[in-house]
């Protein structure tokens, strides 16, 4: 019941079959819900078949006010949200949380650019009803072309940036930059590829793979303060040796985000583990410096 009136608080209405299929209930237990709120003293409009809370004229002000951001409210969580660092994971759970109560309409500014919202809640809802969706003007950063990719949305990365999806063409599990789709289209499709999905690992340098790999890093001072500014999500997975001596220890989806790391602070970071590791950084390194002198 307390979903279905966050549902009816919104700027244009809510119509009685979206309610109805939204919750999965009979139009008779939608009005049975709306005639108890307006005994508790909620006043329900109807504007040509889309009902919604009237917070105005509503005796129950203290729970109104509740389901309501004003617009300085609203402007106030966005900067308090966008404080966060990108990749924080309680950004991450305070986002969540305001969609799962509020879905859309009171958090199009709060959450992330206004451009992007309503593609990610299109992404949302698809996800709930395991439908399938086009990502229209899809601008690839591998490929760098633009076009349509019909994919099933399986869940999100940090902070709504991403989404692990199947990709139907290629069959096989992605992620996809939210920033890079111009519209979602959900289509009627279903799911077709359920048994397929498959969500992988992003790590603190933000790689994602379906392989981890373990390191081990022993860090300076200085290393150590430069990758909690850059990549805020390494401090849980670092131990203090000494003043001057830390240890990282995790997993990377592969060597390119923790090498080019390694790479940028010269005899500051020494890789305790694998040797693997220290072969990538070798053979990084003959490369930079190799030339032709022909």
């Amino acid at each position: 019941m307390l979903e279905l009136l966050l549902m009816l608080d919104c700027k244009y209405g809510r119509t009685i079959p979206e309610l109805s299929e939204r919750f999965e209930m009979s139009y008779r237990t939608v009005y049975r819900y709306f005639d108890t709120f307006k005994r508790v003293g909620f006043v329900i409009d109807n504007n040509n078949g889309f009902y919604r809370i009237n917070k105005k004229n509503s005796i129950a002000q203290d729970i109104s006010q509740l389901l309501h951001f004003s617009e300085e409210e609203a402007f106030i969580l966005s900067k308090v949200i966008h404080s966060i660092d990108e990749n924080s994971e309680l950004k991450e759970k305070l986002v969540k949380k305001l969609y799962s109560l509020y879905d859309f309409d009171r958090v199009i500014y709060a959450i992330t650019k206004k451009e992007e919202t309503e593609n990610i809640y299109n992404l949302l809802q698809a996800i709930k009803q395991q439908k399938q969706v086009v990502l229209k003007s899809y601008k690839s950063g591998y490929s760098k072309n633009i076009s349509d990719r019909v994919v099933e949305p399986i869940d999100f990365t940090v902070n709504y940036s991403g989404i692990w999806c199947f990709d139907t063409q290629d069959q096989s599990n992605k992620i996809f930059k939210t920033s890079r789709v111009k519209k979602i289209e959900v289509l009627e499709t279903t799911y077709q590829y359920k048994s397929n999905h498959q969500v992988g690992m992003i790590d603190v340098f933000r790689v994602h793979s379906f392989k981890p790999i373990a390191i081990e890093l022993s860090l300076s001072l200085v290393a150590y303060n430069l990758i909690l500014e850059e990549f805020p999500l390494s401090e849980k997975y670092i131990k203090k040796k000494s003043d001057n001596h830390y240890l990282l220890s995790t997993e990377v989806g592969n060597f390119f985000g923790v090498g080019r790391f390694i790479l940028g602070l010269p005899g500051e970071v020494e890789v305790v583990h694998p040797k693997a590791l220290k072969s990538y950084l070798n053979d990084r390194m003959k490369k930079s410096f190799s030339y032709d002198t022909s």
